[in-house]
């Protein structure tokens, strides 16, 4: 029969089964496959907010599967201390028995954490269900890593693409304090102002660390455009793999010790992660909000060397208008504008030296008083090399700041050489 794959007669001496008991054992297999897939969409359903709260149903085994899911955590979250099991897929990278950097838990086998915490690759441990780093933990779990990935593209310098990825050494059993969360996949968006926690054990302030017994630390804090960030830290600071968080007023924001942890946002019943706690200038600081590693920038890394049971990678979506997409600064170039349509203009002016466009350099229209062609593009040049003068004499602050490092390593300067940065920069 075509399209029809039934099992063959059984080979050698084996006891024979009628056509008709061997079809029929192939067709109940076939509607139990089919159940399944139906109780598979039935759960999908649920966790996509497809289903009003009013038919939710408990689907027990399939839901204890499901990333992002907090079993424990059924409150909106507040306060500084987080209650046990809140965000269970919280990890602490230890070396030799110290708490050094987070990370969170995407599937069974593997841990996603910032690049910039790995000094070394021996000693590290893995210490999942950890409550406090301090006194007991009766829900954790420890294991060894036995691989370490970094982005092949991970620039110290820059911070760009500080991610990595640790295998343990054996898989981990999900409970109610150790789960995975869902991950942004490619093309999400989160609009400035998009409501996010971020979670670790740092520093409770600059150079301060958490007193006994060191409990996991929540905080809730806003994401603030690329845009807006670039021109805060510093033009050039922040590329599209990154993505910031804070209060413009400061005072909440992630620390020393934060490093490699995850920033997440809540869409329907699930929680997706959408930053790694990356670098910033100090902690809470006014106007200064904190960098994170975009984590849907790279969906495509992660499926590379995860062979199976994939992360569950959500698609996060912010509704309206980014407020950010309008915002500028100096030195910030304008936002990228898709063309709905090709119309007959200027042809491009080059220089040897800069590159501009016709619109920078065409003739003013109406009685402006015209300007020629190389005074405009010359102007753009002058312009252009400003902006590089100022990206340089950020970083240069930065490395004054902060060492040139991240919230790892990050050091206290004193207020002769803050207000040096100020009268300089």
């Amino acid at each position: 029969m075509a399209g029809f794959s039934g099992p063959s007669e059984p080979a050698g001496n084996k006891p024979k089964r009628s056509v008709h008991n061997c079809c029929q054992d192939h067709y109940t297999s076939k509607l139990q496959q089919r159940d399944q897939r139906q109780r598979h969409r039935s759960a999908q359903t649920l966790l996509t907010g497809g289903v009003h709260r009013l038919h939710q149903t408990c689907l027990g085994h399939w839901l204890g599967n499901m990333c992002g899911i907090t079993p424990l955590n059924t409150r909106i979250v507040g306060g500084e201390d987080a209650p046990p099991g809140s965000w269970p897929w919280q990890v602490s990278l230890q070396r030799f028995g110290s708490h050094i950097c987070g990370g969170s838990l995407i599937n069974r086998n593997w841990v996603m954490t910032a690049a910039h915490c790995f000094f070394s690759t021996s000693g590290w441990r893995v210490s999942l269900g950890r409550q406090n780093l301090q006194g007991t933990n009766p829900n954790e779990v420890s294991t060894t890593v036995a691989r370490i990935i970094i982005h092949p593209n991970y620039n110290r310098e820059t911070n760009d693409n500080d991610i990595a990825l640790l295998r343990l050494s054996s898989p981990v059993e999900f409970t109610d304090f150790i789960r995975p969360v869902c991950l942004a996949a490619s093309g999400s968006v989160f609009n400035n102002g998009t409501d996010s926690w971020v979670t670790g054990w740092g520093t409770v302030q600059e150079g301060e660390p958490l007193p006994f017994p060191a409990t996991l630390q929540e905080v809730e804090v806003p994401v603030l455009g690329n845009r807006q960030c670039n021109c805060l830290n510093g033009v050039g600071t922040v590329t599209d793999n990154m993505i910031c968080a804070g209060l413009l007023a400061g005072g909440k924001d992630s620390c020393q010790g934060d490093s490699g942890g995850p920033m997440v946002s809540k869409q329907g019943p699930v929680w997706v992660q959408s930053g790694i706690v990356s670098f910033g200038f100090g902690c809470a600081r006014p106007n200064l909000p904190g960098v994170y590693s975009r984590v849907s920038s790279y969906q495509s890394w992660i499926d590379s060397l995860i062979d199976s049971d994939k992360p569950g990678f959500v698609r996060f979506t912010s509704n309206g208008m980014d407020a950010d997409s309008s915002f500028t600064c100096l030195g910030l170039p304008p936002p990228v504008i898709t063309a709905t349509a090709v119309t007959a203009g200027p042809t491009t002016t080059t220089d040897s030296s800069a590159s501009v466009s016709s619109a920078e350099c065409k003739k003013p229209a109406g009685n402006k008083p015209k300007r020629s062609v190389h005074n405009c593009c010359q102007d753009h040049y002058t312009s252009k090399l400003q902006q590089r003068d100022q990206r340089q004499r950020h970083r240069s602050a930065q490395t004054l700041l902060t060492g040139g490092v991240h919230r790892l390593h990050q050091t206290r300067v004193s207020g002769s050489q803050w207000q040096c940065v100020q009268q300089w920069y």
